[in-house]
């Protein structure tokens, strides 16, 4: 296999970045970006907006072609092995061919069973130099959940909370706003807008009558989800406005149906489920082709959410507060009795943001 280079490696990180313009907007895509380059100089570059649209080499040939340049014998850069079968868009494998460049470095594989190295060997049997796995992990972190949906067939859950030092996230009365400082609530309007939704449970809904858009942090606002059992919901909430951004009730079987009618005439969808649980709404909102599934719900939904395995990564904000009491916890109860059973995560990092912390880590 050929060998990588610096400045492999550094086309790859300018791919990475392309790739993230489309955060939030590719499901159940992955986040691609390509870049063409012809004795030392950038010729044509381009990144898959969305699904349905162009893959990025071909956006990238387009723009080669746009400023007159001829990309016979150029190296093609691409986070993501390109596709080698005819989905919504033709083959990006069989188009750098017969654009006849001589090499292609890739960041990682396709886990798409329908690629999966074959796109590869496409280009490597027309006699097309091929590199592969340049800066790999960088390509796979920004593609996890697209990699999760393809190798579990579910959404990849990310669970959010803020809490005080002594581990609260309000207080005794309910009272939660605010526990993080404005850099903090920044930081949670950037992840939403990487986000396909984002689920509250009812609670949250009557407690806090949140937006949960990105605030202008990002043109994209992720699809809103409540779940609610018995449509024990207020008339009026902005989640109900559906002129931007589109709501999702999740009920019961014996939810309030004068409840029901008002929200579908206000736009809102509503979703009765047989079994209203985490992993049926995960279910419903994999088939509706979601990859990124964030959940921003109080601690009995979301330990039931971890439970039922629709949790795989947690962001924990940590403010320099104490609350002292008997204050709502983040995580309601696991059935766990000893420290030995005690949920691991890993890949775990801190850091400062303003005068909090973020803990990301991941579940084993």
């Amino acid at each position: 296999m050929p060998s990588q280079t610096d400045q492999d490696r550094q086309y790859i990180q300018q791919c990475l970045t392309l790739a993230r313009q489309a955060a939030g907007q590719t499901a159940p895509n992955p986040m691609v970006g390509c870049i063409l380059v012809k004795d030392g100089t950038v010729i044509g570059q381009g990144y898959h907006p969305k699904a349905g649209q162009p893959h990025a080499e071909i956006f990238a040939l387009r723009d080669a072609a746009a400023q007159g340049h001829t990309v016979a014998g150029a190296t093609a850069y691409v986070s993501l092995e390109p596709c080698n079968h005819q989905g919504r868009t033709p083959p990006c494998s069989q188009a750098l061919v017969k654009a006849q460049i001589s090499r292609c470095v890739i960041g990682m594989v396709d886990p798409n069973p329908k690629v999966a190295g074959s796109g590869i060997q496409t280009l490597r049997d027309a006699g097309i130099e091929v590199t592969v796995g340049v800066e790999e992990a960088a390509c796979q972190t920004l593609n996890e959940a697209f990699i999760h949906r393809m190798v579990h067939q579910q959404p990849f859950g990310i669970f959010k909370y803020a809490m005080t030092l002594d581990g609260k996230i309000a207080t005794p009365s309910g009272h939660s706003q605010w526990i993080t400082q404005p850099e903090a609530r920044d930081r949670v309007h950037q992840l939403r807008a990487t986000c396909d939704a984002i689920i509250v449970g009812g609670n949250t809904v009557r407690k806090d009558n949140p937006n949960l858009g990105t605030h202008g942090k990002a043109d994209h606002n992720p699809l809103r989800i409540v779940m609610s059992r018995s449509l024990d919901l207020p008339r009026k909430a902005q989640l109900w406005d559906v002129s931007t951004t589109q709501t999702i009730v999740f009920t019961g079987p014996s939810h309030d149906p004068a409840i029901s009618q008002h929200l579908k005439s206000l736009g809102v969808e509503v979703i009765v489920l047989p079994d209203l649980t985490p992993k049926a709404v995960s279910s419903n909102l994999y088939d509706r082709g979601l990859s990124t599934i964030l959940w921003e719900c109080g601690g009995t939904l979301g330990a039931q959410a971890i439970a039922q395995g629709c949790v795989q990564k947690l962001w924990a904000f940590v403010a320099p507060k104490l609350i002292g009491g008997t204050g709502y916890s983040p995580i309601a109860d696991l059935g766990i009795d000893r420290m030995d059973q005690a949920l691991q995560l890993d890949r775990t990092q801190w850091e400062p943001v303003g005068q909090d912390l973020l803990f990301q880590g991941y579940f084993t």
